[in-house]
């Protein structure tokens, strides 16, 4: 990977992030969404998402390849030291280790402010995705047995997670740093 850049997501970053997210909602189940959102709404999901836990791109040449996101796992107060973390990677631009750099950049800005558990949830069967977070150190949690349907079958839900610290009394989180 030449002229390499992992960066905190820009507003102007939202139409080269919904192409990236595209294919996967149109053509798999990777996602369970099933409609391709627009620029504009990706754009409103990543100021949701900034105001409270990091959105980050990875950025190659001058062009977002990838990005991966963490946010609140439920909407309750008790939740706030747990996240759900995403990752997508442009298609063609896969198996380079710009998703493990994008991981530990994620999980470092996790852990400064506060988040003490991450999850992710991940529809199977999906073996690079599991294989992934297996390397990234997360471990299986439970299955969640055809919850979801999407493209002509039902699908399963595996939910991995990984402790990054429990301290006994934790801290309201923090507020990311957008630099």
């Amino acid at each position: 990977m030449s002229n390499f850049l992992i960066r905190p997501a820009r507003a102007e970053d939202s139409v080269r992030i919904a192409e990236i997210y595209a294919p996967y909602v149109r053509d798999t189940v990777i996602t369970f969404e099933d409609k391709v959102p627009h620029a504009a709404e990706m754009e409103r999901r990543l100021q949701d998402v900034s105001r409270r836990f990091p959105w980050l791109v990875w950025e190659e040449n001058g062009i977002v390849r990838g990005y991966a996101y963490a946010h609140q796992i439920q909407s309750r107060a008790a939740f706030q030291w747990s996240a759900e973390t995403s990752i997508y990677l442009d298609w063609n631009h896969r198996r380079h280790g710009a998703g493990r750099a994008l991981y530990q950049e994620l999980e470092k800005q996790l852990r400064e402010i506060g988040v003490a558990q991450l999850y992710a949830q991940i529809s199977v069967p999906n073996p690079e995705s599991i294989g992934f977070h297996h390397a990234c150190g997360f471990q299986d949690l439970c299955l969640y047995p055809h919850i979801g349907y999407k493209l002509g079958k039902w699908c399963d839900l595996a939910v991995l997670y990984k402790e990054l610290s429990l301290p006994e009394h934790p801290q309201p989180l923090r507020v990311p740093n957008k630099n």
